[in-house]
This record gives structure tokens, C-alpha cells and sequence, in this order.
């Protein structure tokens, strides 16, 4: 614990207590003043006899022992061989978590370890960045209207972010990001810090969408829409759902609908069904009609069938055309997912009655069932390495961009691959689930502490211009780990797969 300043109080000018025997801690913008025994504001750093030490372990990814298959065939070269991938995935790799961070980034990263692979002598800069302008983004694996586009997300009723643009059965968020962390209250970048902690350390996060849903989002783990565990993912929109059953249904019912709240199909009047040779049945469609066989806006969004606020199908069909439909029709209505169906058949006067589903059919609409992917909450940490923590790598920070533009030097999170976004700066994303747990941390700024390594060959390294004198041999930065904790992480094994089911 500290008496260092909060959040709400931080600031480089405040002074320690008089006859307080305190080091300050220059680890972020903070700057906390840390009595002997007790840890900074972030609680990462202590005061350890006068020694500022990092208290989370140095993360290292441990080479796994269980390869079976040679790479290069016998005599064209040794097992170090190098491949071309310049971060080493059958090597040692130490990662930032742990590592420390050198703000302000005058001087070198905490880290710069040197270490041979196949006869290359290759370097990583490791430290943990501090990102006041980092967000994350969220995919939902759900049909459920969640919320409008632009809607805000409110974690204790603060915005931390929005509903963006639905993608392929998914919700989207964007959350986090300057506007929240440092553009608001106090409070609203206090309450976004903590979410997206929580978030990336994959711990679960309650929040709301204004005229929306209650989320309790986790990363991994299958998404709660107001209260109710998704299962499935679905499996198409209501067209490609059509086009990809199509054969099933053929002969053994007249009229499919797949209700859905983007594009609701009709299998007669798809180009599925009309290849199939399938005659119209005159049933007519409540909504904005697209292509054949293709429907928008058959109802608003929703909770229900196909994501809309359907809970009766029957309530999207008008009067069935008396020129095409005959008594005795089949029609199956089924949702995208296949937890909603229904079956019908015509009465005299062309009204659907509700009949028992016949076992042939049963089996299809489970079948859609089985090819939804399970429904999954995935979170994609978005940094970006700033001029300052470019300093930490070399004296010419522009140098390292071009490195990295050039695909000279390796970006990777906890030793996790990252996606850079094309364009100026080092912008990048990382799914928090390839990242060992409790991989990020934050300050009281508010800013998120997360790792960040670059890797690249020792010769490059020079030439950008980094610190080359503070390179340090593999083994030695081990040693020195090992005497204060040292955590180790398995190669591959990161990923908690484990937690992705099946889809119910």
C-alpha cells in the first residue's frame, strides 16, 4: 500500500512527507513516492530496502519438448536451423510481463537480450509499454440485438465505449481509446482503465448499451445477453442458410423460411431452390425485398427468432397468394441458429396450422444446429508504440518503425503475434486469449501496462540505431530472473482452448 497520489490526484510535483524515508518510483507518469515496504499507486512496483523492484515475475515461453517431426530432412542442417522466423517459436523467448517499463523512455527498454538461433544472432527489446491511448475490441458471437450502432457502452454507468458495425452474425464493440481515457470525467477514465483490465486479463465485465442490452463480457468464454448464456453462433445469414440446406429440404417439404434479422430467405424463390426445379408457393414475404429469395427488415431487431423481435413467425408472412399455394402445403420456418422452428401445413383456406415436425426435417434443422461454431466473447487488445516507447529501443525512433514497415523486426505482445494496421505509427491488435493470463496491468494515469517485445537480427538492430551497448546475453538475464521469481509459460499452450465449447 502507498500514500502516492490517485488518479484523481496524481502529479509530478507532489512532494513526499517530510522525514519519510521514500524512493519515487519512475515508472509511469505517477511518479509515486514508496515508503520501504509498500507498493506504488499500480501496485507493479515496491520499495524493497530502498530497492524499486518489480513485483509480477519475469514471463518467460519455455521451448516445448515434445517435437516430432524434423523440420529440414537429415543432413541438410541442424534442428537450430533457422527458418526465417525471426521471433523463434522452438526457442526460450523471454516477453515484457514482468519486464518493467522505462518511462519516461530516455533510456534503454529494461531489457535487450541477445540469444542465437540457427547461427543468427538476434535481439529482443522487451518492456511493458504504458498506453493511455489503447482500446480494445470486442466480438460477440450472438444474434440478439444488443444495442444501436453508435449506442454507448457504460461500465457503472460510465461510457467506455460503443456498438460499432455488426459483422457476419457477430456485435461488434470499440471500447476504450483516448476520447474515454483521458477525453471525460475522471471517473469515466478511471471506470474505462479498469474495464479493459479486467477485459484483457480475461476477467468478466458487466456492462450496458444505452436502449440495449446487459452484457457480462469475458474473453473466451461465451457472451451473456441480458442474463442468458449464448450457445451458437449462427450459422449464416438466413440466405446463405437457405443455399447451404437447400438439397436437405428439397422433397421433403414445399416452403422453407429461415427468419433472420439481416436477411430472411424463402427457398422456393432462391436461386438454390429454382435450380432445384421448385415451383413458387405463393408466399409472400413482410419486408423490403432484395434479390429472389432474399428479404430486409422483416421485423425490428430483437431477442427472438433470427435476432428479431419475432416470437410468432407466422407474424412476417402476408395472405399466401390463392394462384400458387394449395391446402395441404408444407412450410418449415426455422432460425438461423435452429433454436427456433416451426412446421405448418395449409388448411382449406390457405391458413398455416401448426403440425408435428416430420423426423426427416428434424434432422436438418438440428443439423444447423451442428454447424454453429460455439458463441465466443473475443477481445483484441489496439496499442500502439509511441515516440517515446521507440526511444527504449533505439536513439532514432522513426528507424524502428521503418524496421518494422520493412518486416526486418517482429512485433509480439507476451510473446503473442501482433497485427499491425497498414499506415504511419506502429498500430497494432492482439487477441488477449494468444497472451499468458494476467499478461496486462495499468496505472493511475489512467493508462494500460501491457508487454510489447520487438525482435530482429543483431545486425539490424545496430543499424537502426539501438542501444547496443546494453545488450544482454540470454542466460544471463535468466539467471538474474530466476534469484527474484521467474514464471514460465509452456510454448502453444497460452491459448485456453479449453474454454471454447461446442456449440449446444
Amino acid at each position: 500500500m502507498t500514500d502516492t497520489p490517485s488518479s484523481e490526484s496524481a502529479s509530478p510535483e507532489i512532494l513526499p512527507p517530510p522525514g519519510a524515508e521514500k524512493i519515487r518510483c519512475d515508472a509511469c507518469p505517477v511518479l509515486c513516492y514508496i515508503a520501504d515496504g509498500r507498493t506504488g499507486a499500480c501496485d507493479r512496483y515496491a520499495n524493497r530496502h530502498g530497492e524499486l523492484v518489480r513485483l509480477d515475475p519475469l514471463t518467460i515461453i519455455k521451448a516445448g519438448t515434445d517435437k516430432l517431426v524434423p523440420f529440414l530432412p537429415e543432413g541438410a542442417g541442424g534442428p537450430d536451423d533457422w527458418d526465417g522466423d525471426v521471433l523463434g517459436n522452438g526457442r526460450t523467448f523471454v516477453t515484457a510481463i514482468g519486464a518493467g517499463t522505462t518511462y519516461p523512455d530516455y533510456k534503454p527498454a529494461p531489457f535487450i537480450i541477445s540469444q542465437p538461433l540457427g547461427g543468427v544472432d538476434m535481439v529482443t527489446v522487451v518492456t511493458e509499454g504504458i498506453f493511455s491511448y489503447c482500446g480494445a475490441k470486442v466480438k460477440i458471437d450472438t444474434d440478439r440485438h444488443i444495442g444501436p450502432e453508435r449506442a454507448f457502452v457504460r461500465v457503472a454507468g460510465e461510457p467506455i465505449g460503443h456498438v460499432t458495425t455488426g459483422e457476419y452474425g457477430s456485435k461488434m464493440l470499440s471500447l476504450g481509446g483516448v476520447e474515454h481515457l483521458t477525453g471525460g470525467t475522471k471517473k469515466e477514465g478511471r471506470v474505462t482503465c479498469e474495464a479493459l483490465l479486467s477485459l484483457c486479463n480475461r476477467e468478466p465485465v458487466e456492462m450496458s448499451v444505452d436502449d440495449g442490452a446487459e452484457l457480462v463480457i469475458t474473453a473466451g468464454q461465451a457472451p451473456i445477453v441480458n442474463g442468458v448464456t449464448e450457445a451458437r453462433m449462427r450459422v449464416g445469414c438466413g440466405s446463405a442458410t437457405i443455399g447451404m440446406f437447400a438439397m436437405q429440404w428439397h422433397g421433403l417439404v414445399d416452403e422453407v423460411v429461415v427468419v433472420d434479422d439481416h436477411i430472411t430467405g424463402v427457398l422456393s424463390e432462391h436461386q438454390s431452390g429454382r435450380l432445384l426445379g421448385m415451383e413458387p408457393s405463393g408466399i409472400r414475404i413482410k419486408g423490403r425485398r432484395s434479390t429472389p429469395g432474399r428479404y430486409f427488415q422483416v421485423a425490428d431487431p430483437g431477442t427472438d427468432w433470427g435476432g428479431t423481435n419475432v416470437t410468432d413467425p407466422l407474424s412476417i408472412l402476408g395472405p399466401f397468394d390463392p394462384r400458387r399455394a394449395r391446402p395441404g402445403m408444407t412450410l418449415l420456418m426455422v432460425s438461423t441458429t435452429g433454436e427456433q422452428w416451426a412446421y405448418f401445413v395449409l388448411d382449406e383456406g390457405l391458413v398455416p396450422q401448426p403440425a408435428p415436425l416430420p423426423g426427416p426435417l428434424h434432422a436438418v434443422v438440428e443439423r444447423i444446429a451442428e454447424n454453429c461454431e460455439p458463441a465466443v466473447a473475443s477481445v483484441l487488445f489496439m496499442g500502439g508504440a509511441g515516440g517515446s516507447l521507440r526511444a527504449g529501443v533505439t536513439q532514432n525512433p522513426i528507424a524502428l518503425t521503418r524496421s518494422v514497415r520493412d518486416a526486418l523486426t517482429r512485433v509480439t505482445c507476451g510473446g503473442a503475434p501482433a497485427y499491425l494496421w497498414p499506415g504511419g505509427g506502429i498500430t497494432f491488435m492482439v487477441d488477449v486469449m494468444d497472451m499468458p493470463t494476467n499478461a496486462f496491468g495499468s496505472v493511475p494515469t489512467p493508462a494500460l501496462v501491457a508487454p510489447i517485445e520487438f525482435t530482429m537480427s543483431a545486425a539490424d538492430y545496430a543499424a537502426l540505431g539501438g542501444h547496443v551497448d546494453e545488450v544482454r546475453d540470454m542466460a544471463d538475464v535468466i539467471r538474474e530472473a530466476e534469484a527474484k521469481g521467474l514464471r514460465t509459460v509452456p510454448n502453444g499452450t497460452s491459448r485456453s482452448a479449453s474454454k471454447r465449447g461446442k456449440a449446444a
